[in-house]
């Protein structure tokens, strides 16, 4: 499952920046999923839990905030969101779950028909900040 090498990213990147930072305990980790990336949260949170033990981040709480898929049409322009066009089958959400880029060969702009876009956000796993002391 690729929760469980988010989460070991996750952690090795959350103890590192806190060592840079001269934190010695990780209280809070707020964690953004890009809403391409169709990650588990709840697995996500599992593995973290697991892989944490021993570490910097032992009492750490990891909070994750979706950020929504957001495009730019490199045509005309417009903006929309992922949920404005949708993604409903399953063998899609999968590849586009794997390989983000996909979503090239699945989407197509609402307002022009283009398939030449942008993706603005929800693409990733990112740290967007860390607690400690």
């Amino acid at each position: 499952m690729h929760e469980w090498a988010l989460a070991e990213a996750v952690l090795k990147t959350s103890v590192k920046i806190a060592k840079d930072r001269g934190i010695k305990k990780i209280a809070r980790v707020e964690v953004v999923l890009g809403q391409l990336q169709d990650v588990d949260a709840e697995i996500l949170s599992f593995a973290l839990e697991n892989l944490k033990k021993g570490t910097l981040a032992d009492a750490a709480v990891f909070e994750f905030v979706g950020e929504p898929a957001e495009f730019k049409c490199r045509n005309c322009g417009h903006v929309w969101k992922l949920d404005d066009v949708g993604l409903e089958d399953a063998v899609i959400k999968e590849a586009v779950h794997f390989l983000p880029e996909t979503v090239h060969s699945f989407v197509r702009c609402p307002n022009c028909g283009s398939p030449d876009f942008e993706v603005v956000k929800g693409r990733g796993v990112y740290i967007k900040s860390i607690e400690g002391g």
